[in-house]
């Protein structure tokens, strides 16, 4: 959700730039883009996708999860060049490196994690175990290797949505938007050679 608003913020952004700068929308050479489908495939299928998230057993969850986080890695590493895709792969790193540390799957405190039940939900929380069918695992903060690069952000109540996110996602969105907004970047002009 995080990542959602900052892309379109990015593309409003990077169209509001191209319009007041009167220019057009750029094209970003990225290299090898099939490495973010690659990487989402797996994760698609193990959170998303509600006729296989129960056929995956928990204990392939981490490769899965790892794996994916690779890909992406490898991805932003071909394309650090590119403004936007340090700030997007130091974020990568840093959710990368919670999830590694605690298990394969991304740590969430007990006080996240409540803020995303309903209320008339059955969900029971276990110290230890995985949330859902999500990425998370319910973990004490005194438990959590890097506790604070964990989903330990939550979005304010008033919003009426609930979502735990991480430092790192912060990081990846703020990648993401500059991405986006230099894509209303000016063309540089070509001096001229005076006849």
């Amino acid at each position: 959700m995080v990542l959602l608003i900052a892309v379109a913020l990015g593309l409003i952004g990077g169209l509001m730039r191209a319009k007041i700068t009167k220019g057009q929308m750029r094209m970003i050479d990225v290299q090898h883009l099939w490495l973010v489908f690659v990487a989402y495939i797996p994760q698609f299928f193990a959170f998303y996708f509600t006729p296989t998230q129960k056929l995956i057993p928990n204990k392939w969850v981490p490769f899965l999860l790892i794996g994916s986080q690779i890909f992406l890695l490898f991805f932003v590493w071909i394309n650090r060049k590119v403004k936007g895709f340090r700030l997007l792969g130091l974020g990568l790193l840093c959710n990368f490196t919670a999830i590694v540390l605690n298990g394969g799957f991304m740590p969430i405190p007990p006080y996240a994690a409540q803020k995303l039940i309903p209320p008339d939900s059955n969900l029971v929380l276990e110290l230890g175990k995985r949330v859902g069918l999500g990425k998370d695992i319910l973990l004490s903060i005194e438990e959590t290797n890097l506790w604070f690069l964990g989903d330990v952000l939550t979005l304010p109540a008033w919003m009426g949505y609930p979502l735990a996110f991480s430092f790192g996602d912060i990081l990846i969105s703020m990648g993401a938007f500059w991405l986006l907004w230099e894509l209303g970047r000016p063309q540089e002009n070509s001096k001229e050679a005076s006849p």
